[in-house]
């Protein structure tokens, strides 16, 4: 990723989220780190494939493994406290099971899919953008 897509990436990120601490830190030539403040988040990861440029945030949320949790507020309110809005929230999808989808306000955001590992139950947050996103969408 150049440092103009860096600066698209900060830019979109920060008015998405308004949080004016969100940073795109480069690790490769098609991945980054996002952080807040200095505090990881997630992975950002570039997809040039078919010639269609898009990006795909990354970051794994680790709950709790009682099985009396209930994923949506847990979620809702990790999410709130993580990226410092309000307006996040988490909500079951129609007919899946497996996932739960993120919204912020009325603007779907991206999917939080379930994955269970050495009896470990976590969350993994997936938040598509398109190379549009970056030069209008949310920042126009």
């Amino acid at each position: 990723m150049d440092v103009q897509e860096l600066k698209k990436l900060d830019a979109y990120l920060r008015k998405l989220f308004g949080n004016p601490t969100i940073r795109v830190v480069p690790k490769s030539s098609k991945s980054a780190q996002v952080l807040i403040g200095e505090d990881e988040l997630g992975d950002l990861t570039l997809d040039d494939e078919d010639g269609d440029l898009s990006y795909n945030f990354r970051m794994v949320i680790q709950v709790s493994n009682d099985p009396s949790l209930q994923p949506v507020p847990v979620l809702s309110a990790y999410l709130r406290a993580k990226f410092d809005n309000e307006k996040i929230r988490v909500v079951t999808r129609p007919k899946k099971t497996d996932s739960l989808e993120a919204y912020l306000g009325e603007e779907f955001l991206g999917v939080l899919f379930v994955e269970a590992e050495k009896g470990r139950k976590f969350y993994i947050f997936e938040l598509p953008i398109l190379d549009v996103d970056l030069e209008g969408g949310v920042l126009a």
